[in-house]
């Protein structure tokens, strides 16, 4: 149910958002923790060259409503128009002509829409005005709130996360190649769990460490194991090496039966 109603709760917290902050004069969390609040560039201009680029008043009625239009209605209309195209499968070949043209006109727009915002951040990135379209269409610059109020901006959060997400994306790559059999055959002569089995007792199997139930023999070392694990161990490494001597098994036998008829471990 969140799903199928998703653009109606992200436009209902934009609502939210705006209603509480671009309509009594105030900013948003994010441009707030900035410093920064908007300014109507109209009527700044208007007034001649400020001295300090702090001058100049808010936005107007006008600029708030059609601020609220263009980023709760504009963006839930056009994720609806999205959702419902895709649904009905406008893009279709074996659709009708004019909803077909329906869907190629809604990409179009949209390519147009990315490229006049990539434009748009080209312009912004010269000259550090309106960083989107939805601003400079309306004239509302983002400019300085208090000129002696530092960014209150803590970035040991943000660092944090950094490091966790770094820590989790090593675990990651390194997982597989810790549970391959090749990188444990290597780390094997460092570990203690060796020099503890072999001088252990031989009674028992390496894996289970219980008293094998079905004793059976790992040819060609001898030791012995429980026949479910040596077998699973056989049946699931493509060259699987005995826990206590590290020497390749290649094939095993029962306990007390002559090693005349072994059966393999592949």
């Amino acid at each position: 149910m969140l799903f199928q109603y998703e653009p109606e709760l992200d436009a209902f917290l934009e609502f939210l958002i705006w209603r509480f902050s671009i309509w009594v004069d105030k900013p948003t969390p994010g441009i707030g923790l900035m410093n920064l609040r908007y300014r109507d560039e109209r009527a700044s201009e208007t007034r001649g060259k400020v001295r300090t680029g702090l001058e100049g008043p808010g936005l107007t009625v006008a600029q708030k409503i059609w601020y609220c239009v263009a980023t709760v209605g504009g963006q839930y209309i056009w994720a609806r128009l999205q959702s419902f195209s895709a649904f009905r499968r406008w893009g279709d070949t074996e659709q009708r002509s004019f909803v077909r043209l329906a869907w190629i006109l809604l990409q179009r727009v949209e390519g147009f829409y990315k490229a006049a915002s990539f434009g748009n951040l080209l312009v912004f990135l010269c000259t550090g005005r309106y960083r989107n379209l939805i601003e400079r269409a309306l004239r509302a610059r983002l400019v300085y709130g208090s000129p002696n109020m530092n960014r209150a901006v803590s970035f040991e959060y943000m660092n944090r996360q950094l490091v966790w997400n770094e820590f989790s994306e090593m675990l990651l790559l390194l997982l597989p190649l810790l549970n391959s059999s090749s990188v444990q055959n290597l780390l094997r002569p460092f570990s203690k769990d060796k020099n503890m089995d072999s001088k252990g007792d031989d009674s028992t199997c390496p894996i289970c460490q219980i008293s094998p139930s079905i004793p059976f023999l790992a040819l060609p070392c001898q030791h012995r194991y429980c026949y479910y694990c040596l077998r699973t161990r056989c049946a699931a490494v493509q060259s699987f090496r005995c826990s206590r001597c590290n020497e390749p098994v290649v094939a095993m036998q029962r306990h007390n039966v002559p090693t005349g008829n072994p059966s393999s471990g592949k």
